[in-house]
């Protein structure tokens, strides 16, 4: 893996494979807090307090109604000087279901770069592997709206966003391998990077390794089990085995999932609005697991945290958990 550094940062960053856009911050700010929109009146505050403490990577999603109060906070750091342009930043956006269909993908984009205020983002994700009937945003969402979807024609649709220049690369979230090659199969854009559910106790060792054959980079969102969310549990913030190594280390037990994550050669999104935290998640790079670590932790055993129940309907496309 070829890594740099930002200037005046310690983030590495990982040139990204099939675009010409400048490399990508191995540690993002996530911005989805569940329920959707929960902190929307204090966010662009917490965005500018992450800018002031050297994030530059900001994940957000047409879903998760953060990306005005992104859009606000990238206006007031430019105007306060904490950037000097808004080429420092790196930004990712997704495309909601009900808009995963050929014809309303542009639009959508668009309506995400009115959001916030940009001309361009860095990297637009087809968010789910999955099509709801248009004109809704809403999570969770009918089972009666889930639809068949498309990839062939909705990939075709991201190509055109990134020949358009409104997106400097385009990929995918919580896509299989399975799915990953049908979409490879037919597109003349490989997807540069896919985001999915990864920690110590998720490891995803199959993905991963099918998406570095491709020159797929991972990017790991839950890396500490989303306890809190929905989703989510305690199971990685409660695990013996993570507590000792933080122990012994000295560091926290989040400060260890996202060395570990970092170690994979994946990009890792953490999402905390406390300032502690904020820093402390920033603090992975001056330092390493040992040998030793590292195989305890390749020999946890291994528990999906986001089974995807919602997207499961007995009439809709995926059956199954295995279908999806």
């Amino acid at each position: 893996m070829e890594l740099s550094t930002i200037a005046g940062q310690s983030i590495p960053t990982f040139p990204l494979y099939s675009t010409d856009e400048k490399a990508i911050p191995l540690l993002g700010f996530g911005t989805a807090e569940y329920p959707f929109g929960a902190s929307i009146h204090t966010l662009k505050e917490t965005i500018l307090e992450a800018i002031k403490l050297g994030y530059r990577h900001f994940d957000t999603a047409a879903i998760y109604l953060s990306e005005q109060p992104l859009g606000e906070a990238i206006s007031d750091a430019l105007r306060l000087g904490l950037i000097k342009s808004r080429d420092e930043l790196f930004i990712t956006s997704k495309l909601w279901c009900s808009d995963a269909h050929h014809d309303f993908v542009l639009p959508a984009l668009k309506k995400t770069l009115q959001n916030l205020k940009l001309e361009y983002l860095n990297l637009f994700l087809i968010h789910w592997p999955l099509s709801l009937k248009p004109g809704k945003y809403e999570f969770p969402f009918q089972k009666e709206d889930i639809v068949p979807f498309d990839p062939k024609s909705v990939w075709e649709a991201m190509e055109e966003c990134q020949g358009l220049g409104l997106t400097k690369s385009i990929g995918v979230s919580n896509f299989s391998c399975k799915k990953l090659e049908t979409i490879l199969s037919t597109a003349k854009i490989p997807p540069a990077v896919n985001q999915v559910e990864m920690n110590p106790l998720w490891q995803q060792k199959k993905l991963r390794k099918f998406c570095e054959e491709k020159g797929i980079l991972v990017e790991a969102y839950s890396p500490l089990g989303a306890k809190g969310t929905a989703w989510g549990t305690n199971r990685v913030m409660e695990c013996e085995v993570l507590k000792e190594i933080a122990q012994a280390k000295g560091k926290s037990l989040a400060q260890v999932c996202l060395r570990w994550a970092h170690e994979q050669g994946v990009c890792a999104l953490v999402k905390s609005f406390n300032k502690e935290r904020m820093k402390q998640n920033l603090d992975i790079f001056d330092w390493k697991l040992t040998a030793d670590e590292s195989h305890k932790i390749s020999q946890l055993p291994q528990c999906k945290g986001f089974p995807g129940a919602a997207f499961l309907s007995d009439d809709g496309p995926y059956k199954s958990v295995e279908e999806l």
